[in-house]
């Protein structure tokens, strides 16, 4: 299975609905949607889209959201849904029922790539070393995770939400890979994690409480982290570590905003000189 997934081209779903009517990206910005906010003069789902063509591991594309009256004022975005270049649908009420509905679209032959059109800094290089890691191991599903110090070392300062575990602290990269048909399974998961974030109980009880206990004791390791999970949701679940500091950053906030158009510009300038 794994040799010929190895092989296989991701289909990509690149999650771009904007669930806040008052973001405060869209209105630094001064547009109508997250995902259209520029970076170095081009929209941030484009960038995406861009990085994804230029990717050897992706293949389709298909854009969830923005929604259809917003991307038409987007023309070079609607100009490559006309062309075929990349599919569109739209969104759902959540991003586990917008996922889950646009792999509905995806045979289950495929494996997925999922990320969000918020990522920036991500790169042909990133998407390319995380669909081979995970194309070569024997998981249901992998997720993208980088060392927290690789982001602290090369960003200082940046605030970046850690996972503390008793090997290593990491980031989350917004970068997943539904490897299997079983792995699609998760989007339940996910939905019940959105309907009980206001009861985080909950969610520790469906997870088991013992492990809960141990991470927040920092004796919880990445690996007997994941394997709980894998036991609970009845998959095998995995990660990648990325040597990618970019893979890390994404767009939450106005400063994440400024932040990464700094950084490009940085990365640019040696090419303009």
């Amino acid at each position: 299975m794994c040799s010929a997934l190895a092989s296989m081209p991701f289909t990509a779903i690149i999650m771009a609905a904007d669930r806040n009517p008052d973001d405060p990206v869209s209105r630094a910005a001064g547009v109508s949607c997250k995902a259209l906010a520029p970076v170095g003069g081009i929209p941030m789902v484009l960038r995406v889209l861009n990085a994804l063509e230029k990717s050897m591991a992706a293949g389709p594309r298909l854009l969830c959201g923005p929604p259809w009256p917003l991307l038409e004022q987007a023309t070079a975005l609607k100009s490559g849904v006309d062309a075929g270049d990349y599919g569109w649908m739209a969104s759902r009420d959540s991003p586990s029922a917008s996922a889950s509905a646009a792999m509905e679209q995806i045979p289950d032959s495929q494996p997925v790539l999922l990320t969000t059109a918020d990522h920036a800094l991500l790169s042909s290089q990133i998407i390319d070393y995380f669909c081979r890691q995970a194309g070569t191991a024997d998981f249901d599903l992998m997720v993208a995770l980088t060392p927290h110090e690789l982001v602290a070392t090369t960003y200082p300062g940046v605030h970046r939400t850690r996972l503390r575990f008793s090997d290593r602290d990491y980031c989350s990269c917004n970068l997943f890979a539904f490897m299997t048909p079983r792995s699609r399974s998760i989007t339940t998961f996910w939905r019940t994690v959105e309907s009980q974030r206001k009861q985080p109980w909950r969610i520790f009880g469906t997870l088991g409480w013992w492990p809960v206990f141990k991470y927040l004791l920092g004796r919880l390791s990445l690996q007997e982290a994941l394997a709980r999970i894998s036991g609970r949701l009845e998959m095998k679940i995995g990660a990648v570590i990325l040597p990618f500091a970019d893979a890390a950053v994404d767009v939450d906030t106005e400063n994440d905003w400024r932040l990464v158009q700094q950084i490009l510009a940085e990365k640019e300038r040696p090419r303009a000189s």
